[in-house]
């Protein structure tokens, strides 16, 4: 299935590139020597051509192939990408080589200012409506930290408030309860609005998994709407998964769903908000990995 989805072109074009962009594809030959060309169109109206030659193609397995090129345009770097099965879960490996070191580490910096890893968020995305017809938001990011530091920085209540809710936010516990069953109430001054909410744990497993209901509340603690989206659904489901990269890295990946019911509106109000999603939440982690 993972497969399927990078190399059938009607399927790649509903999740290639980062979020707000599409996809229109030319021509698409995927054996060795052949190539993809592609226009990969940005929310700003900016058109990006693209051509991929293809080095090695083994089904379900291992694709190589050059990436970033166009006509007389060398391509940017050389992709070697994996696909292992792992008890019925699939585990891609990517790899992009480039000329030097300094090469490298530009791309790495434009790739994260671009939110070009949010390509893979929306893969992840795709593939979960595609398996079980539920319609998730997901980011993921690494840390250079231990994988029980990055969890004491979601379950401890001197740290939580620290970094969580979108960049120029803060944000304090009024009642602080991390326990399975517990809830906290919380609350967060963004964009010159005072919002209140409330979160209550159904898993915390340490230091492996975490997940919590949420919903916007009013100041004295009753159900309230999100003052700045009427129609934002009333409760939400937060999984967070951790998992070691490392001795010292950790990566974590976070899956934001509607909770319970929701009408067509608030459906379509959250799948519409993707973009702004990953916006508040890449802010969010901005300020987690500052503070790791």
């Amino acid at each position: 299935m993972v497969w399927d989805a990078w190399t059938d072109e009607k399927q790649v074009v509903k999740w290639w590139g980062p979020r707000g962009f599409t996809l229109t594809t030319h021509a698409k030959d995927l054996k060795p020597g052949g190539y993809w060309h592609y226009t990969m169109h940005g929310p700003d109206g900016v058109d990006y051509e693209n051509t991929t030659k293809y080095l090695e193609v083994e089904k379900y397995k291992r694709l190589v192939y050059d990436h970033g090129g166009h006509k007389d345009r060398p391509p940017l770097f050389r992709v070697t990408a994996t696909f292992t099965d792992v008890a019925g879960k699939t585990r891609l490996d990517m790899a992009m080589a480039l000329e030097t070191p300094e090469a490298a580490d530009e791309t790495r910096k434009f790739i994260k200012q671009a939110g070009g890893n949010g390509t893979w968020d929306r893969l992840a995305e795709y593939l979960e409506e595609k398996q079980t017809g539920q319609d998730v938001f997901v980011i993921a990011r690494s840390f250079e930290a231990p994988i029980d530091t990055v969890f004491d920085m979601w379950t401890n209540e001197k740290h939580f408030p620290r970094w969580m809710g979108p960049t120029g936010s803060t944000m304090k516990f009024i009642e602080c309860n991390i326990r399975p069953g517990g809830t906290s109430f919380y609350e967060m001054e963004f964009a010159g609005n005072t919002m209140y909410g409330k979160i209550e744990y159904k898993e915390i497993t340490k230091p492996k998994r975490l997940v919590y209901k949420q919903w916007y509340s009013t100041k004295d603690g009753g159900i309230g709407k999100h003052p700045l989206a009427p129609t934002w659904p009333t409760y939400m489901l937060t999984t967070v998964t951790f998992s070691e990269e490392g001795a010292d890295q950790t990566r974590i990946s976070i899956k934001w769903n509607i909770y319970g019911e929701a009408s067509k509106g608030e459906r379509e109000a959250f799948h519409n908000a993707k973009t702004g999603m990953h916006s508040g939440w890449t802010g969010s982690l901005d300020k987690l990995e500052e503070l790791l």
